[in-house]
């Protein structure tokens, strides 16, 4: 299978003392955009405002500066990208700093009378020690955390994205077909590191869907990879094994640049296979069977969207009165021109193509029409104009053979990338 992981912020967002909703108007002399009309739900019975939290610090520098420049486009272009709703990322602090600054985000959220969509981000071996490293110490410290979390939000509503990678990056992992991944920590005598295994991945995850979805105002989201990545039936078996089941769903394309389509339909593939080999039709035995089911890569060609309807139709004529439930949520963030190939003639070595790829836009804006009942809602995930690290891609580094310069660390405001967002912003984020 593809290997094209995601990478989200190193760190959290900073507050800033200017509001995000007047942040276009006080540096530029012009009116702010209006926060986004609600959106209705997929079965259009509530409507939706997600919050809108303060913007990055290097943003506003960056939006000073082009004010002073006299581009008042390209100011209210970048004003316009960050005072759209988007998640606001929590990774690391002790129990009680996490808690309260969830607490202080769901109140300003309330304040606004919108919905936080908030990630939790900090599980041992986060990242498998890469880009984004970090997260709690062992499994307890995170159950901790996330407890806290959780307590943070109390009764108040808010969407919760738990784990970017959580599941598409699982320490000493052995996948569907048997086949050991890349992700192996291990101590000097060849061991796994105490910790670095699938059983306490998911036992950290279980315990997080279970603290955070007894609270009613609560929708919990578990790592669903994208469509680039993890096969249909691989990513189903370990959404289960996490405990997708007693959460709402689980999200899609975090951090990455896939396009909204493809997402649509892997995301349905997904909730159906879960749905098919939960089923105990025909005496059950189809039940844990997550292998059987089709996917991007069969009887679909992963690379020719055309051919995608052999596996709709897979799902039409297999699910024996099945009913695919389980919901999903989309990052749209970054993927309004898809995602980056690299370049066509460079070197041997990995083109790094989900690092801060050149020429990207931001995709659709925060909504809930989706156009499809299982698809809760395109977000804005991953913090556009944040680096995804110190892209070396087939060099030793630190320059970054494609862009020229030493690109910000993982989390840090990329002046450049958030100006490319603007401009190839599809669609357009200023005219």
């Amino acid at each position: 299978m593809s290997l094209r992981r995601s990478r989200p912020p190193l760190r959290s967002p900073r507050i800033a003392a200017l509001s995000a909703l007047t942040l276009a108007g006080a540096l530029a002399g012009i009116s702010a955009p209006a926060l986004a009309a609600p959106a209705t739900t997929a079965d259009h019975t509530q409507d939706i405002r997600f919050y809108v939290p303060p913007p990055d610090p290097g943003a506003v520098s960056q939006i000073k500066a082009l004010v002073r420049s006299g581009d008042l486009k390209d100011a209210v272009g970048v004003g316009r990208m960050v005072t759209t709703p988007q998640a606001v990322w929590f990774n690391g602090g002790t129990p009680a700093e996490v808690g309260k600054a969830v607490r202080k985000t769901v109140r300003a959220a309330a304040r606004q009378h919108a919905v936080p969509v908030l990630v939790a981000y900090n599980l041992p071996f986060r990242d498998c020690s890469q880009y984004s490293a970090g997260g709690a110490a062992s499994t307890d410290a995170y159950l901790a955390w996330i407890r806290a979390f959780a307590a943070g939000i109390g009764n108040l509503p808010a969407e919760v994205i738990l784990e970017p990678d959580g599941l598409g990056i699982i320490p000493n992992n052995i996948d569907i077909n048997n086949n050991a991944e890349w992700c192996q920590p291990k101590a000097p005598d060849g061991t796994p590191l105490p910790g670095a295994t699938p059983a306490e991945r998911y036992r950290a995850l279980n315990g997080a869907v279970d603290a955070l979805a007894v609270h009613p105002g609560t929708k919990v989201y578990l790592d669903g990879t994208h469509s680039a990545w993890l096969g249909v039936g691989d990513i189903a078996q370990r959404l289960v094994k996490a405990g997708v089941q007693r959460a709402r769903g689980f999200f899609l394309n975090v951090s990455n640049f896939q396009t909204t389509s493809r997402q649509l339909h892997y995301g349905s593939w997904i909730s159906g296979c879960i749905a098919y080999a939960t089923n105990p039709a025909d005496g059950g035995w189809r039940l844990g069977h997550f292998d059987y089911c089709a996917s991007q890569y069969y009887p679909a060609s992963p690379d020719d969207e055309s051919t995608w309807h052999l596996t709709d139709e897979w799902y039409a004529a297999n699910l024996a009165g099945a009913v695919p439930t389980t919901h999903f949520v989309i990052d749209t963030s970054r993927n309004g021109q898809g995602p980056w190939a690299g370049p066509a003639d460079h070197p041997a070595g990995d083109p790094e193509v989900w690092c801060n790829p050149p020429d990207r836009g931001l995709g659709l804006r925060p909504t809930t029409r989706t156009g499809n009942p299982l698809a809760d809602a395109f977000l804005w995930i991953k913090t556009p104009g944040q680096s995804d690290g110190q892209c070396h891609r087939w060099t030793t580094g630190p320059v970054d053979p494609v862009r020229g310069v030493v690109d910000p660390a993982a989390g840090d405001w990329f002046p450049d990338m958030a100006l490319e967002l603007v401009h190839n912003a599809n669609p357009p984020i200023v005219r």
